[in-house]
């Protein structure tokens, strides 16, 4: 179970919960599945399936995992479902309906097509570092990660939970990693990088499976800001530094993904254990290197 995005918040004061009242507190908020008429449902599972526990515990590490079910009605469908209500009532009318008229005609077709909808689910996964006091959410999407806090708040009573890292600073930062200057300790360029002209119009340039250092590639600095680029930890990780502090597209060095290949799965539990240790030891070097390389900052001029 190896994290492939990252969402990183920073806890400005530590959780007072232990282990059992986390664990109590997220029960009262469990996955339940869509009732028939429910348009979508979240709650929390268990994040490993060797467990039936809410929180996962390695360590210092505690895991947490949201479900979330929806269902499915393509457009398609609702409007061939609606078209013939439609059209019965104009008729009726003898006029067009309004946009409201349409609009809840729409809504009662929808509610009436909910329970023979499909359901599609997903689960997020995420990691409290105690030690660091770091959220980590395995997702790239925003949305997705402020619904893993939310939830978590409203569990825990509180949660004073921001974004890890100042994006001024990281921006600044971008600028001249790009520029192969004052690099997180450890990392090297990758090959890709994404810039963006700070104007109304936007303009976008990326490079992929480039060498960065080039003219073509650092001549954009000119108009542009970085908005993602690709750094690489030599015998660790790569992976895609956003202008948001999200992390993408983490690749881990084969040293450290098949670091724990002679234990196998026969022992499930053991297995996932040094899985999930190792995983969380090798992101919270990287991220450390990275933060640090950012509040540093300040002393660096460009």
């Amino acid at each position: 179970m190896w994290f492939k995005n990252l969402r990183v918040y920073q806890l400005n004061t530590p959780l007072s919960l232990d282990i059992d009242a986390m664990e109590q507190a997220l029960a009262e908020f469990r996955f339940s599945p869509c009732t028939g008429q429910q348009a979508s449902s979240s709650g929390f599972t268990a994040p490993f399936a060797s467990s039936q526990s809410f929180c996962y515990q390695n360590q210092h590490y505690i895991f947490f995992a949201l479900k979330r079910q929806e269902k499915i009605l393509p457009a398609a469908v609702v409007q061939e479902e609606m078209q013939p209500r439609l059209d019965a009532l104009e008729q009726e009318k003898g006029r067009s309906l309004s946009r409201k008229e349409k609009d809840s005609l729409k809504e009662d077709v929808t509610f009436q097509l909910l329970p023979r909808a499909f359901s599609r689910s997903q689960t997020i996964f995420a990691c409290l570092d105690q030690n660091k006091q770091r959220i980590l959410v395995n997702t790239s999407s925003s949305s997705k990660a402020e619904d893993m806090l939310a939830l978590l708040r409203k569990a825990f009573g509180s949660l004073p939970a921001l974004p890890w890292l100042d994006p001024y600073k990281l921006s600044a930062q971008l600028q001249l990693w790009l520029q192969d200057k004052a690099l997180p300790e450890g990392f090297k360029l990758g090959a890709e990088v994404e810039l963006k002209a700070p104007d109304e119009e936007g303009a976008k340039v990326r490079f992929s499976n480039h060498i960065l250092t080039t003219e073509d590639v650092q001549s954009h600095l000119e108009d542009k800001l970085v908005t993602r680029l690709e750094l690489e930890q030599d015998e660790r990780l790569g992976w895609k530094v956003c202008e948001d502090g999200s992390i993408k597209g983490i690749k881990y060095h084969d040293s450290i993904s098949s670091q724990n290949d002679e234990l196998g799965w026969e022992d499930e539990d053991t297995r996932l254990a040094a899985d999930t240790l190792l995983m969380c030891s090798t992101l919270s070097e990287s991220l450390d290197r990275l933060a640090d390389s950012v509040r540093a900052g300040d002393e660096i001029k460009p």
